[in-house]
């Protein structure tokens, strides 16, 4: 009985942990099925964890403040070379053709070698104005929470990955939690025969083993000597410098990439203020570029079309911003170094704080894992009773 129990102790939990990650979708017919707690979850838990993470771990301002305008334009200087070429070709010869077939190639190098030099000058204007203005531009939470609901692996991967010494804990503490209760089990039953005994203990090992190993994970916050013998905390108390560096590891590799950060800029709710931006400082780049030229230039092509080719090359411009971008993940990645920003921040959290990263996997869904659990155990017992009565 001991053993059975002890078995009963583990098994239990291990169905427990997988139905907290799988599947991923839900599958079953109509209302009966399953889906994973978290899974099923993904969007509360995200934005729980994201909250957590944007309110004490990350500043968009702080960390996007580390970007170095004058760098970033460096970095960009090849590929805007390329894309100031493309453009200024492209809109010159649709608003001027004739003026520009007519130039000398000496003479269209000039121009096209004036705007050149003059892009980084625009770009780390444009820079200044996205890092000031970065958090009208990016909402990192919401950002973080669409990933994760798109990609629910992720998500199972950030909350299994970080807590992979407690699932451990969950399930072999089964064991031995079952092993003292079945000799518990074993002693009524000698004593009473009652067939009702072994599924009640069964049911009993499966809730009563659940319940604290989930408590053990969290509580007590700080170190608590117990008995005058024993001294525990909490284990995902007690590991906190090791989840810092796994849930750094996983928010920076997986999440808050600068791949994905870029996408959401150019791509989320703060987008349209980029586009206007960037149009700002390319007509404001054209008036620059045409300087004393400028009334030759609007009597040659009319207020009207010299409005509209301004126009033009800012949307030609933002076109190419997507893949321009894209040029300085490396060094990006390197300046905003948000693996180590969330390891730190995650050190001066307080315990009730940082239990937050992983408490909310738990805490509204844990009755369906414990009763789970006690119905397996309970099952168990039943069958134990068919074995002994044949």
């Amino acid at each position: 009985m001991p053993l059975v129990a002890a078995v009963i102790g583990y098994v239990t939990k291990r169905a427990a942990i997988e139905m907290m990650f799988r599947p991923l979708e839900f599958v079953g017919v109509g209302p009966l099925g399953w889906q994973g707690v978290i899974p099923r979850n993904s969007e509360r838990m995200a934005s729980v964890a994201m909250e957590l993470m944007t309110t004490n771990l990350i500043s968009p301002r702080e960390v996007f403040g580390r970007l170095d305008p004058k760098r970033v334009a460096q970095e960009l200087r090849e590929p805007i070379e390329r894309a100031v070429d493309e453009i200024a070709r492209e809109v010159l010869a649709e608003y001027q053709p004739n003026l520009w077939e007519l130039l000398p190639r000496q003479a269209q190098e000039r121009v096209l070698g004036r705007i050149r030099r003059d892009a980084p000058s625009v770009v780390e204007r444009l820079m200044r104005e996205v890092a000031d203005d970065i958090e009208a531009l990016l909402d990192v939470k919401a950002m973080a929470v669409r990933a994760l609901v798109r990609d629910k692996a992720v998500l199972n991967r950030l909350i299994r990955g970080t807590a992979a010494p407690e699932m451990r804990f969950i399930a072999r503490s089964g064991i031995w939690f079952g092993l003292v209760i079945g000799v518990v089990q074993l002693i009524t039953w000698a004593l009473t025969k009652n067939p009702w005994v072994l599924p009640l203990f069964g049911g009993l090992t499966g809730w009563l083993t659940d319940w604290l190993a989930l408590k053990m994970i969290f509580f007590p916050r700080r170190p608590k000597r117990f008995l005058g013998l024993v001294t525990w905390q909490g284990m995902f108390q007690r590991r906190r410098m090791a989840v810092a560096r796994d849930y750094g590891e996983l928010i920076a590799g997986e999440i808050l990439t600068v791949a994905n950060v870029l996408e959401a800029v150019l791509t989320g709710p703060g987008a349209d203020r980029l586009h206007r931006m960037v149009e700002r400082e390319v007509r404001r780049a054209v008036d620059e570029q045409a300087s004393l030229a400028k009334p030759l230039v609007v009597a040659a092509v009319g207020p009207r079309r010299y409005q509209e080719m301004k126009a033009a090359a800012a949307r030609r411009a933002i076109e190419h911003v997507p893949d321009t971008v894209r040029h300085i993940e490396g060094y990006a990645t390197d300046a905003l170094d948000i693996r180590a920003t969330i390891v730190r921040q995650i050190q001066g959290l307080t315990p009730v704080q940082y239990e937050g990263l992983l408490r909310p996997a738990f805490r509204q869904d844990e009755w369906k894992l414990i009763t789970v659990g006690a119905l397996i155990g309970f099952l168990v017992g039943e069958l134990q009773v068919l074995l002994l009565l044949h």
